[in-house]
């Protein structure tokens, strides 16, 4: 398998819960599809006309706050964890 196929199935640190492995996931997928609207923008718009924009966006500040809020979850457990474990934070 390759290392970059094996680091998108791996949690970075803590213990992942089920709810922070959906998060992980759906982030993933977010950004795979951010990649394919632009990627294949034109096809899209050819496909949808002038909605494909107004999509391109949404999808993009969608994956943007998404981003965040993964984020500031996934350092919480870290956290969290590391407390429990005894280590400084």
């Amino acid at each position: 398998m390759p290392l970059w196929l094996d680091l998108l199935r791996t949690p970075m640190a803590a213990p992942e819960t089920p709810a922070l492995r959906r998060m992980r996931r759906t982030w993933q997928g977010l950004c795979l599809s951010v990649a394919l609207m632009v990627g294949f923008f034109a096809q899209i718009h050819a496909a949808i006309g002038r909605a494909a924009p107004c999509f391109a966006a949404a999808l993009l500040v969608g994956a943007g706050l998404y981003t965040a809020l993964y984020l500031r979850r996934k350092n919480a457990a870290d956290t969290a964890f590391l407390e429990r474990a005894g280590e400084p934070g």
